[in-house]
């Protein structure tokens, strides 16, 4: 399944990362094991180093194993949430019609 992993680093835990030298070539092994389809990092709305990362997770027993980086590198928050591409959403169709006729009003 397709799912948005959120990252957000404290800026101190990301600051003395980058003074160290660690921080790229950290987020690089995480990302060489996640293996992400797009990743993006920019600043949050609070200032926190941030980033969207989509990938593909096969099992849900894959969840420390996609969060465990970024708390114990970073002390990060994370979130998980599936996601759809366009043509996801356009296979999803039918049941979406599906549900307007039964459920809507």
């Amino acid at each position: 399944m397709r799912m948005l992993l959120r990252v957000s680093i404290p800026v101190e835990t990301g600051n003395a990362a980058a003074q160290a030298g660690t921080l790229g070539s950290t987020v690089e092994q995480i990302l060489a094991d996640l293996k992400p389809e797009a990743a993006y990092f920019f600043a949050d709305d609070s200032g926190q180093r941030s980033g969207s990362i989509v990938f593909d997770m096969k099992d849900p027993s894959q969840i420390p194993a996609v969060a465990e980086p970024w708390f114990l590198a970073f002390n990060a928050t994370v979130s998980l949430r599936p996601v759809m591409n366009p043509q996801d959403l356009a296979k999803a169709g039918p049941a979406i019609g599906k549900a307007a006729k039964r459920y809507g009003k």
